[in-house]
């Protein structure tokens, strides 16, 4: 299988935001990042003074579900659609 180069992967961002990528809809109309304060406080990460891997950024994490939900995605198809 041939690997993507950079120009391809351009291409492809461009089709999908001519095509009304949802993504960009939701940068635009909801400001996630208010969210953070309350899931900063709702999930209470620890310093991380005992290693281990960092988690993932809650925002991004909230973006997930909220797409998942509207889309009526299975925690399957969504963790596929993020890897492939």
């Amino acid at each position: 299988m041939k690997q993507s180069g950079f120009f391809d992967v351009e291409e492809r961002l461009a089709r999908l935001s001519g095509l009304g990528d949802q993504l960009e809809a939701f940068s635009r109309t909801v400001d996630f990042e208010a969210f953070r304060p309350d899931l900063d406080k709702a999930l209470a990460y620890s310093d991380g003074s005992k290693g281990g891997r960092p988690p993932f950024d809650p925002v991004l994490m909230f973006k997930i579900l909220v797409i998942q939900t509207l889309n009526n995605l299975s925690d399957e198809r969504t963790e596929y659609l993020i890897n492939g």
